[in-house]
């Protein structure tokens, strides 16, 4: 049986995620004895991968580990794109069909958590292995983004970080300091910029994504250490505002003014086939930056300190994890692959693939950590417990559409100089604001 599934698991990946509505039948944990929701503990459990064909190699690994140690349990794997997987999840919510396991991040994770798909997880979590192992940050994270107080709706397992990139060789012929001070940034940005050579000191975001981006940019050089003061948000702050000016000032003075509609991969691709010195992006990009540099000309330091001597100050990124989702009939052999999936050692290999940084503490110590400097430079930073990190509101559910199709336009307009900082900064307060006020008065 296991070798059946293991090879359509190889041969159907993209016909997995056709099938994944149709799953209703065999979705829920099928193990023939089920004894409650709890179930037997044996059987067939389903786990859908939020990130289906990336990570699809790393999770047959995973799979095949479990599947030896629990000959009882059968894992049957579908690989869900990134992109769709937040509308599968809600469709399968409505109609049926969800899995035993699944990756949930903390971006949709309140989503999920409102309409009663998840079964609350810390209660588990302190009765296993993995009781202490993981990191708080991330904890925190998926606490705050579940919107329910101190309970845990999902297990983490990896966490980006917001990353400044830059070109070691293009700063040692520029004789420029590392960027590891925000008035180094800048000196940089201007020194390495020369547009009639095409040559540019940084690359902005100025399309899909881009407000996620400035927020980390701002956070960290203002020292803003929390996103609500009471029931206000403080990204209008005066000294955000003023983090935001001198961050959109860069644009067409320090990089090109193509910019003004860079996605992700537009942005990736500029770096890597330009000379631009300075690229702000998280550790997703890192393979991208080595295969076309080489490790030796290429760094990714965390975004520095507000000023020398001050906490360094992080925006929190989603957090991914798995969830345990209520609709299943064999709970005992789906709380097994997780903790499998979570322990020190497949966490590590997972997070290795990724280029992630693990929740796992136990995988810090691991050799591939120290040798990918810019994963084990971040992973001290979050873990430091000097660095202050705002949590961003990811419980709201109105987040996603605020603060990308509601204000990327608006940011279009902020680098064009249409609006002014404040002006953009006042706008997003006042929708997040409401938000707020609205998701209280749901509670």
């Amino acid at each position: 049986m296991k070798n059946t599934i293991h090879r359509n698991r190889r041969g159907t990946a993209a016909v997995a995620l056709t099938a994944v509505l149709a799953l209703t039948a065999t979705a829920c944990g099928d193990d023939g004895t089920a004894s409650g929701d709890e179930g037997s503990g044996k059987g067939t459990i389903t786990f859908w991968d939020n990130n289906g064909g990336v990570r699809t190699p790393v999770w047959e690994k995973i799979i095949a580990e479990f599947e030896k140690k629990n000959p009882d349990i059968d894992v049957t794997y579908v690989p869900v794109p990134i992109t769709d997987v937040q509308s599968k999840y809600d469709t399968a919510i409505a109609g049926g069909g969800l899995p035993d396991v699944g990756g949930v991040g903390t971006a949709y994770l309140a989503n999920m958590v409102a309409q009663d798909a998840l079964e609350p997880v810390g209660d588990r979590i302190g009765k296993s292995a993995l009781k202490g192992k993981l990191s708080e940050q991330m904890t925190e994270s998926v606490r705050s983004a579940g919107g329910r107080g101190d309970e845990m709706y999902s297990v983490p397992t990896s966490a980006n970080q917001g990353t400044l990139w830059y070109r070691t060789d293009l700063f040692e012929a520029a004789d420029a300091e590392p960027p590891t001070t925000w008035d180094n940034f800048y000196a940089a940005a201007e020194k390495l910029t020369d547009a009639g050579k095409n040559e540019f000191g940084f690359t902005i975001r100025g399309g899909a994504g881009s407000v996620a981006q400035a927020l980390d940019m701002m956070y960290a050089q203002s020292g803003v250490d929390t996103f609500w003061k009471g029931d206000e948000t403080t990204v209008n702050d005066p000294r955000n505002v003023e983090a935001l000016e001198k961050y959109v000032g860069l644009y067409k003075k320090a990089t090109p003014e193509a910019d003004l509609n860079n996605d992700f991969a537009k942005m990736v691709a500029q770096f890597g086939q330009g000379r631009i010195g300075m690229l702000q992006h998280n550790l997703g990009s890192y393979t991208d930056h080595v295969k076309a540099f080489g490790e030796d000309k290429v760094e990714g330091i965390p975004l520095p300190p507000s000023a020398e001597g001050s906490p360094r100050t992080i925006v929190s990124n989603p957090v991914d994890g798995l969830g345990l989702f209520k609709s299943s009939k064999n709970k005992t052999a789906a709380w097994k692959f997780i903790e499998f999936a979570a322990s020190h050692e497949m966490n590590s290999l997972w997070n290795k693939e990724a280029g992630s940084i693990p929740a796992n503490t136990d995988a810090s110590g691991d050799a591939w950590i120290s040798e990918a400097k810019p994963v084990k430079a971040a992973m001290e930073s979050l873990n430091d417990p000097g660095t202050k990190v705002v949590q961003l509101p990811y419980h709201l559910p109105d987040w996603n559409n605020i603060s990308k199709a509601d204000s990327e336009p608006d940011f279009q307009k902020l680098l064009l100089g249409e609006m002014t900082a404040k002006e953009f900064a006042d706008k997003l307060a006042e929708k997040l604001n409401t938000a707020q006020a609205e998701w209280k008065q749901q509670q």
